[in-house]
């Protein structure tokens, strides 16, 4: 497994953990010491990287989701979809440098590996909704 796409399964872990404990995102490093086996180090940075951007940005992130999921509740909708497109629409809005068809592609094989096939295709259409409206190709 490449180490993004690593580092991506962790982060949706670590929201998954901060959206059920509510606890403070600097608790949530503490995630790394309860691993069975080490952690690449460049994953564990990126990782974190994109899990604290999206809990520093979910307010904005949260709006933008909302407005895009049409007839969908944030609060009711699966915990595991609601974070996977928290953390795509992070990757969209806030880093530059990462291709919008990969931070597209990412959150849908998180969709469909920790969810269903269904949530494939619904985080498929609200990210590329959010794509469209912030330019990024």
């Amino acid at each position: 497994m490449r180490k993004r796409t690593q580092a991506r399964e962790y982060a949706l872990q670590l929201l998954y953990k901060y959206d059920i404990i509510k606890d403070s995102p600097e608790n949530l490093t503490s995630f790394w010491s309860r691993q069975e086996e080490p952690v690449d180090e460049e994953v564990r940075i990126f990782a974190e990287e994109i899990a604290l951007g999206t809990i520093k940005y979910l307010e904005d992130i949260d709006k933008k989701v909302s407005g895009y999921a049409t007839n969908w509740n944030l609060n009711r909708m699966a915990v595991v979809d609601r974070n996977v497109l928290r953390l795509g629409s992070f990757e969209l809005l806030y880093l530059k440098d990462i291709p919008a068809k990969v931070s597209i592609n990412e959150a849908v094989d998180l969709a469909k590996k920790y969810s269903g096939e269904d949530s494939g295709k619904f985080v498929n259409g609200i990210l590329d909704r959010i794509k469209d409206e912030c330019g990024k190709s």
